[in-house]
């Protein structure tokens, strides 16, 4: 396996929070908020845009999600206090930071309730929040199907990715281990996003004051633009991107995500 090494931090609480680091050492830092699921292990194409971009890019697991401690009735905003957390074991008192699909309510809530620190806030293929309450055994029901029909996918010789076609994901350690830390290990982490995403976020997106941008996909099947609408109608500081793709773009827009946040 090559996967990059993790890194540990206890919290006062006692929970563990793990992560990795990608780019350079002297680079600009942020923290990443990854989608739902998703885990701090990225596909070697991103970490290529990461290394390219001078950024010092931090990528946790949410709590619940790969080696991190789960927190059982989480919200939207307690995602600010592990950033906040982060960030001072580094001595980062600004950094910017991203959010992809269901990471972009985290990274929002970090340029809410870290208004001091936050420098820009980068959001890819967000979501607006939920419409109605949702059940945990429904959620987790739902959402083991999911995986389920994932991991059969993998079984039968698929790609790790479907938009990615490729090599079998059975035969490659690297590609396993980032599934199982997504839709095994992560099953509990993911759980908590949606019935996060459900309750109050616990912060006004209308009281953001850093640069917000917002970036969608034209052919994004998983989120559709109203989410995007949303956001822009009420986040008096965003503006918004869009690019001819699916809900995960390739390299290149990634790389102009990267550029328009080390700009701040």
């Amino acid at each position: 396996m090559t996967l990059p090494p993790a890194h540990e931090l206890t919290r006062g609480d006692g929970r563990v929070l793990r992560y990795c680091l990608y780019g350079p050492d002297d680079g600009f830092p942020v923290i990443w908020h990854g989608g739902s699921p998703s885990s701090r292990w990225k596909w070697p194409h991103l970490i290529e845009a990461m290394e390219r971009s001078k950024l010092r890019h931090l990528v946790y697991d949410p709590p619940g999600y790969g080696g991190s401690t789960r927190l059982p009735g989480r919200t939207v905003a307690d995602a600010a206090d592990d950033a906040r957390v982060l960030a001072d074991a580094h001595g980062w008192q600004r950094f910017g930071v991203f959010g992809g699909s269901g990471g972009g309510p985290h990274a929002l809530a970090c340029a809410a309730l870290l208004a001091d620190r936050v420098t820009r806030c980068a959001v890819l293929s967000g979501i607006k929040p939920a419409d109605r309450p949702r059940d945990e055994p429904e959620v987790r029901s739902s959402l083991a199907g999911v995986a389920a029909d994932v991991l059969a996918r993998i079984e039968a010789g698929g790609p790790e990715a479907p938009s990615r076609p490729g090599r079998a994901a059975r035969d490659d350690p690297d590609a396993m281990a980032r599934i199982r830390a997504t839709f095994v290990d992560g099953r509990d982490g993911w759980v908590d996003d949606f019935l996060a995403f459900a309750r109050p976020w616990g912060f006004t997106p209308g009281e953001i004051v850093a640069p917000v941008g917002i970036w969608r996909g034209t052919r994004d099947a998983n989120v559709s633009a109203d989410h995007a609408d949303w956001l822009l109608a009420h986040l008096p500081t965003a503006h918004g991107h869009v690019y001819d793709g699916e809900h995960l773009p390739g390299p290149a827009v990634y790389s102009e995500i990267y550029d328009w946040l080390r700009a701040g």
